[in-house]
C-alpha cells in the first residue's frame, strides 16, 4: 500500500510540475498576452475601467512567476508542505473559475497556457478536475515526493527560479515574446493563414466602430462609416455565426479617407513591406520616433513601402504626426488583431510577399542609419532558419543546465556522503571496533536553577573558570545560570574552557510578555546554550510539549544549542512506562525538527524521581535508558546522527558516582544541579573524564 501511495504521489507531482512550468513559462515571456488575458476577465465581470494597465501587467507578471515557481519547486519538492498545500489551494481557485467559465462562457479561450495551446472551456475544466485531484493526493502525502536536490541547497533553486523567469519577463516585455506561438509568428504566411478549404462553412463576422461627435456616440460598421469629422472612439470585431475559422480571420487593412479594403492588395505585393503596427497610438510609447523616421527615410530610397497599422482616430493620428514628424500613411486595423499580430505600441514588422520575415519592439528596431544596402543583401531581410533553436539554447544554458549540473553535483555529494557512511559502518564499528562514543562530545553541564545572587555567581563563575584554566578538562563544560547572571559572567569566563548558557527562554519572539526573555536576548548576553524541557518548568509552569517545540524553534533559529530535558517520574518507572514516555517526548518536542536542526539538540536524560531526592539511577539504568533514547534517535534520522547525539544523564550525579556513569558507553556526561553550586564538587565531577 504504501509502495502504491509513493508512485501515485510522485505522479501527481510530475504531472503538476510539468502542466506549472509550461503553464507559467509561456505566460511569463509574454506578459502582455497575459495582461490582455486578464483584462478580458475584468471585462466580463463589468471591473475593466476600475483596474489600471501597470496593475494588470504587474498582476500577469506575479501569475506567470508563481505558476512557473510553484511547477519548479514541486519538481524538485522544495518545500514539500507549504508548496503542495498553495497548489491544492491555487488549484481550488482556478477551478472554480473555470467552472464559471464553461457555465456562463464569459471567454471562448481560458488563456492558460497562452497562445501556445488553446483549449475550449470544457477541455479546461477536464484538465483542472484532473489537477485538483492530483494536488491533493500530494497535498495528502507530500513527505513522499522524492526530492531532487538536498534541502541544505534548496534556496540555489529557489531563488534562482524566480529570478530566471522575473528577468525573462522583464527582457519579453522590453523586446518581445522569446518564444512567438500566435499566427503572425516569424515565418508565417499570411495569406494561406487566412485561407478557408473549399467547401467550408463559412463563418460571419461583424465590426463595430465606435465613433463620437460633438459629444454624440454611436456605433458605425464598415457599410455606414461616417466621414472624417467623426472621432474614432473604440471598434471590435465580433463572430455572428459559426464556421470554419482559419488562424488569420480578423486581418484587414481599410483606408480611412475612402474606406476601401486593401489588404489583397498589401499582401500579394511582391517585394518587402514595412508595417508599423500601433493599436492604439494614443497610448504608443514614442521615444523612439527618430529610428523610426530613419526606417521610413531608408524605405523611400529602396522603394520599399512603410504604412502605420493602428485603430486610432483621426485625432490620435494628427497628434502622432504632430509629435514625431510621420510622413508614411496611416491605415484602420482592428485593435485587437494589432495586438495580437506584434507585442509592442509600436511594434515594426517586415513582411515579403505576404510572408512574415521579422518583428521588433520599439525598443529594439533594427540600426538603418549607416547601411544603405538593399533588404535582400542584409540579415534582417532574410528569416534565420536557427532562431528558434538558438532560442531554445538560450534557455537550455541559462536555466536548465545550471539546474541540472546543481542536481547532479548535489547526488554526487548525497552519494559520496551515503559511501561514507557505509565505510564508517563497516571499517570503524564492525571491523575495528571503535568505539562510537569517541564520535560524541563529552559534556558536563551545570545548572544553577534559583540560586545565588550576581555577586555570588560571578564569584562562582570565576572560580570554576579558573580552576579549569589551571587544569584542562577532558570534556566540554557548560553552566547554565539565572538570567540576571549572564551578561555580567559572560565576561568572566573564557568561551575556550567554559561554555554559557541560560536556563529557560521564551516561547514568543518578541512582544508584550510581561517577564519573559526572547531566545535573541538570551543569545545577546554571549550565551552560546539554552535548557528546554526541564521536568520543574513542565511540572511547575505547566509547559506542554506544544510550548517546548515553539521554545526550541526560536532557540535554535537564534544561534542556540538546546539542552533538551526528558524523563520520568517514580509512578512512571514503577509502572515500567519509561521508554514510552521519553520516546513521546522526543516526538512531542524535537523530532519535528531536520537532521540539520537536530545536530544542534543536546539530550539530557533526567530520571525526575531522582533529582534533588539523594535518589540516583543505577550505573546499568541508567546505561539501559540511554541506549533506548539512542535507539529511538536512530528510528527518526538514522544511526549516523543518533551515534553523533550526546546525551547526559541528570539525575544527582556527584563526584563519586560520576566515573561509574561516564564509564558507560551511551552516557555521554551530565547535567548536574546542586553539585554544581559548588566548585570543587563541579571540577570533581568534570575530573571524572580523566578516568
Amino acid at each position: 500500500m504504501n509502495r502504491l501511495i509513493y508512485i501515485l504521489t510522485n505522479v501527481c507531482r510530475l504531472l503538476l510540475a510539468a502542466v506549472f512550468v509550461l503553464s507559467g513559462y509561456v505566460k511569463a515571456i509574454d506578459p502582455l498576452g497575459t495582461q490582455y488575458k486578464i483584462d478580458d476577465y475584468l471585462t466580463a465581470v463589468g471591473l475593466s475601467g476600475y483596474v489600471s494597465e501597470w496593475m494588470t501587467l504587474f498582476s500577469a507578471i506575479v501569475l506567470a512567476a508563481t505558476e512557473f515557481a510553484l511547477g519548479i519547486y514541486m519538481l524538485f519538492a522544495i518545500q514539500r508542505r507549504l508548496v503542495s498545500k498553495l497548489l491544492m489551494v491555487l488549484m481550488s481557485v482556478m477551478t472554480l473559475i473555470t467552472l464559471w467559465v464553461y457555465f456562463f462562457n464569459p471567454v471562448k479561450d481560458c488563456g492558460c497556457f497562452g497562445d501556445a495551446i488553446h483549449l475550449t472551456n470544457g477541455q479546461t475544466l477536464a484538465k483542472n478536475i484532473v489537477l485538483l485531484l492530483a494536488a491533493v493526493v500530494v497535498a495528502k502525502w507530500p513527505l513522499h515526493m522524492v526530492r531532487f536536490v538536498s534541502k541544505s541547497n534548496q534556496w540555489i533553486v529557489t531563488n534562482y527560479t524566480l529570478l530566471f523567469i522575473i528577468v525573462s519577463s522583464a527582457w519579453c516585455l522590453y523586446t518581445l515574446p522569446l518564444f512567438d506561438f500566435r499566427s503572425y509568428h516569424v515565418g508565417a504566411d499570411l495569406r494561406k493563414g487566412m485561407e478557408i478549404p473549399p467547401g467550408a462553412k463559412q463563418p460571419q463576422f461583424e465590426t463595430t466602430f465606435v465613433l463620437s461627435k460633438n459629444g454624440e456616440t454611436r456605433e458605425f460598421t464598415l457599410e455606414n462609416y461616417p466621414d472624417s469629422t467623426w472621432t474614432f472612439v473604440d471598434s471590435k470585431t465580433v463572430q455572428t455565426e459559426e464556421g470554419y475559422v482559419p488562424p488569420i480571420h480578423d486581418f484587414s487593412i481599410e483606408d480611412p479617407n475612402n474606406g476601401d479594403n486593401i489588404t489583397t492588395e498589401v499582401l500579394n505585393r511582391k517585394g518587402y513591406t514595412f508595417l508599423l503596427i500601433s493599436p492604439f497610438l494614443e497610448h504608443a510609447d514614442d521615444t523612439n520616433f527618430g529610428a523610426i523616421d530613419q526606417i521610413y527615410e531608408y524605405a523611400k530610397r529602396h522603394n520599399v513601402p512603410m504604412m502605420c497599422l493602428t485603430a486610432s482616430g483621426d485625432a490620435a493620428i494628427s497628434r502622432w504626426q504632430d509629435l514625431t514628424g510621420a510622413e508614411y500613411p496611416f491605415y484602420i486595423t482592428d485593435g485587437t488583431t494589432l495586438k495580437t499580430m506584434i507585442r509592442s505600441n509600436p511594434g515594426l514588422m517586415l513582411i515579403k510577399d505576404g510572408v512574415v520575415i521579422n518583428k521588433w519592439s520599439h525598443n529594439a528596431l533594427p540600426q538603418l542609419k549607416r547601411l544603405d544596402a538593399p533588404l535582400e543583401k542584409q540579415s534582417i531581410g532574410q528569416i534565420d532558419p536557427a532562431s528558434v533553436t538558438a532560442r531554445i539554447t538560450k534557455v537550455v544554458l541559462w536555466f536548465v543546465l545550471p539546474l541540472f549540473l546543481l542536481t547532479l553535483a548535489d547526488r554526487l555529494w548525497t552519494w559520496t556522503k551515503w559511501i561514507k557512511k557505509q565505510r564508517r559502518r563497516n571499517k570503524l564499528y564492525t571491523l575495528l571496533k571503535i568505539k562510537r562514543r569517541k564520535m560524541r562530545k563529552k559534556i558536563v553541564a551545570g545548572n544553577w536553577k534559583m540560586n545565588l545572587n550576581l555577586q555570588e555567581g560571578l564569584a562562582l563563575a570565576k572560580e570554576v573558570n579558573d580552576a579549569l584554566a589551571a587544569d584542562k578538562p577532558n570534556c566540554d563544560v557548560i553552566i547554565c545560570t539565572p538570567f540576571i547572571h549572564l551578561a555580567s559572567v559572560a565576561g568572566v569566563l573564557d568561551s575556550q574552557l567554559v561554555g554559557l548558557g541560560a536556563e529557560n527562554c521564551a516561547d514568543k519572539e518578541q512582544g508584550a510578555y510581561t517577564g519573559e526573555v526572547s531566545a535573541e536576548m538570551v543569545k545577546s548576553t554571549g550565551a552560546q546554550y539554552v535548557i528546554l524541557g526541564h521536568s520543574e518548568r513542565r511540572e511547575y509552569y505547566n509547559e506542554t510539549p506544544e510550548i517546548l517545540k515553539e521554545k526550541v524553534l526560536l532557540a535554535l533559529k537564534n544561534g542556540l544549542k538546546v539542552i533538551f530535558c526528558i524523563g520520568e517520574t517514580l509512578a512512571e518507572r514503577e509502572a515500567n512506562k519509561q521508554n514510552e514516555v521519553v520516546k513521546a517526548e522526543l516526538e512531542g518536542s524535537v523530532f519535528n525538527l531536520s537532521a540539520e536542526e537536530f545536530a544542534n539538540v543536546i539530550v539530557a536524560y533526567e530520571p525526575i524521581w531522582a533529582i534533588g531526592t539523594g535518589k540516583t539511577a543505577t550505573a546499568e539504568q541508567a546505561e539501559e535508558i540511554h541506549a533506548f533514547i539512542r535507539s529511538v534517535i536512530a528510528e527518526k534520522y538514522g544511526n549516523e546522527v543518533a551515534e553523533n547525539t550526546s546525551i547526559l544523564y541528570g539525575g544527582s550525579a556527584k563526584p563519586s558516582n560520576a566515573p561509574e556513569l561516564f564509564a558507560k558507553p551511551n552516557i555521554d556526561g551530565g547535567l548536574i544541579g546542586g553539585a554544581a553550586l559548588k566548585c570543587a564538587d563541579f571540577k570533581g565531577i568534570i575530573d571524572a573524564w580523566k578516568k
